[in-house]
C-alpha cells in the first residue's frame, strides 16, 4: 500500500504542471473593428472637421479683420459658397486612411494593454498611458500624410474666397495631384509635413484617452451575456466624455500642427519654420487664445467620432462578420 502511494506521488511529481490557457490576443477582428469604427465616425462628424480647420487656419489681420467670426459663421459661408458637398471636401481621403489610421490606434492600444497587463490581470495606470502613448507613436504613420492631405482640401475654400476678395484665383489641386507633387518635389518625406506637431498631439491625447475612457467604462453596468463588456450606451458616453476631455487638453497641438500643415496660405498671412516658430509667431501676434480656436468645434467632432468609434470597437461587429467569438 505504501508503495503504491510512493509511485503515485512520484508519477504525479515527474508529470509537468498544467498552466493556465492565456487568453489570445484576437488581431483581424480588432483591425476590422477600427476600420469599421473609423470609416462610419468620420462620416457623421466631417463637415464639423472641416469648419475647425478653417477656423484654426485663418489668421486675423493687422486691423483685426478675420473671415469667419464663429464655427457658425464658418458652417454658413462654406455651404452658401461651396454648397452640400462643399461641407465634405477632402473626406475621400479621410475614409480611406481612416480605416489603418483608426485600426492601428485602437488595436496598437489593446495590444500593448494586453502586453502590460501584470500575471495577477492588473494593469496599473502607468502602463496605461504608456499603452495609449505608443499607440498614438505608431498612428502617425498614417495620421500625419492623411491630415497633410485633408488640411490642403478642407482649407482649399477658404484660400481661394480670400484670394477671390483680392482679385486673385487660386488653381483647385485634388488630393491625388498634392501627393504626387510632394513625392516629385520631395520624396517620401514630402507627405510627411509636421510630423513631430502631428506626435506632440497624437501622443498626448492618446495618453490621456485611453486611460480615461477605460476607467469611465468600468463605472457603467455590465452585458447580460457573460462578456463582462459594458453596455453598448456606456461605452458610447465613456467615448464621448473621454474624446471631448482630451480634444480641449490637446487643442494647442492641434492648431499648431494644423498651421504647420497647411501649404498655401491666404495672402498676408504668416508663414511658420516649425513648431517654436509658430508658438512664438501666434503668441506675439494673436494672443494665447488663438491656441483654443476651433476647440468648441474640435470637441463637437473628436466626442462623436471616438463615442461611436468605441461602440462599434466593443460591440464586436468584426467578429459577428466573422463568426468568431468576441475575447
Amino acid at each position: 500500500m505504501a508503495a503504491t502511494q510512493q509511485q503515485t506521488e512520484e508519477i504525479l511529481h515527474n508529470q509537468p504542471l498544467i498552466q493556465p490557457k492565456q487568453q489570445q490576443f484576437a488581431l483581424l477582428p480588432k483591425i476590422i473593428n477600427g476600420g469599421i469604427a473609423g470609416i462610419i465616425g468620420v462620416t457623421c462628424v466631417f463637415p464639423l472637421d472641416l469648419v475647425k480647420t478653417r477656423l484654426q487656419n485663418q489668421q486675423i489681420g493687422p486691423n483685426g479683420e478675420r473671415m469667419y467670426s464663429s464655427m457658425f459663421d464658418c458652417f454658413r459661408k462654406t455651404y452658401a459658397a461651396e454648397g452640400y458637398f462643399g461641407m465634405y471636401r477632402g473626406s475621400g481621403v479621410n475614409i480611406l486612411l481612416i480605416t489603418p489610421e483608426k485600426a492601428i490606434k485602437l488595436t496598437a492600444n489593446d495590444y500593448f494593454r494586453h502586453k502590460l497587463t501584470t500575471k495577477d490581470g492588473k494593469l496599473p495606470m502607468s502602463c496605461q498611458m504608456l499603452a495609449g502613448g505608443l499607440a498614438g507613436a505608431f498612428q502617425i504613420i498614417v495620421t500625419t500624410p492623411m491630415e497633410l492631405l485633408k488640411i490642403q482640401m478642407q482649407d482649399a475654400g477658404r484660400v481661394a474666397a480670400a484670394a477671390k476678395l483680392a482679385g486673385k484665383t487660386v488653381e483647385k489641386v485634388s488630393a491625388t495631384q498634392l501627393a504626387t507633387q510632394l513625392f516629385k518635389e520631395k520624396g517620401i518625406f514630402g507627405l510627411y509635413k509636421g510630423i513631430g506637431a502631428t506626435g506632440l498631439r497624437d501622443v498626448t491625447f492618446s495618453v490621456i484617452y485611453f486611460p480615461l475612457f477605460a476607467t469611465l467604462n468600468e463605472l457603467g453596468p455590465r452585458r447580460n451575456d457573460g462578456s463582462g463588456e459594458a453596455v453598448f450606451w456606456c461605452s458610447f458616453l465613456a467615448g464621448l466624455a473621454a474624446g471631448s476631455t482630451a480634444a480641449l487638453a490637446v487643442n494647442p497641438f492641434d492648431v499648431v500642427k494644423t498651421r504647420l500643415q497647411a501649404i498655401k496660405k491666404a495672402d498676408g498671412e504668416k508663414e511658420f519654420k516649425g513648431i517654436t516658430d509658430c508658438i512664438t509667431k501666434t503668441l506675439k501676434h494673436e494672443g494665447p487664445t488663438a491656441f483654443f480656436k476651433g476647440g468648441l468645434c474640435r470637441m463637437i467632432v473628436i466626442a462623436p467620432l471616438f463615442g461611436i468609434a468605441q461602440t462599434v470597437y466593443y460591440l464586436g461587429v468584426a467578429e459577428g462578420l466573422l463568426g468568431v467569438q468576441k475575447k
